[in-house]
């Protein structure tokens, strides 16, 4: 759940198709489902934020990419502030 609102939370931060919020699904290729964020201009771009991982243990997602610092560090702020949020993780 974890690396599923993580994604989302990426995926809600970027410029295109921010109001989409991406859902683990088969990919060929994949044993397990996978989740994929990137609200990119040109598809398949590894220039641009994204942010995917397949969902087994140990639930990594990879993020990857970033036209500008500070689009990144809004993104993963507000990925961690949204998982935060939801009681997700916890801040000692």
């Amino acid at each position: 759940e974890q690396m599923i609102q993580f994604c989302q939370s990426i995926q809600h931060a970027s410029p295109i198709n921010a109001h989409f919020s991406p859902e683990p699904s088969y990919m060929p290729g994949y044993e397990d489902d996978v989740i994929m964020a990137a609200g990119t201009f040109i598809q398949g771009s590894s220039i641009e934020l994204s942010a995917d991982g397949p969902i087994r243990p140990p639930y990594e997602a990879y993020v990857q990419g970033g036209l500008t610092y500070e689009h990144v560090k809004i993104a993963v702020t507000r990925a961690v502030e949204k998982l935060i949020k939801v009681g997700l993780i916890k801040l000692k």
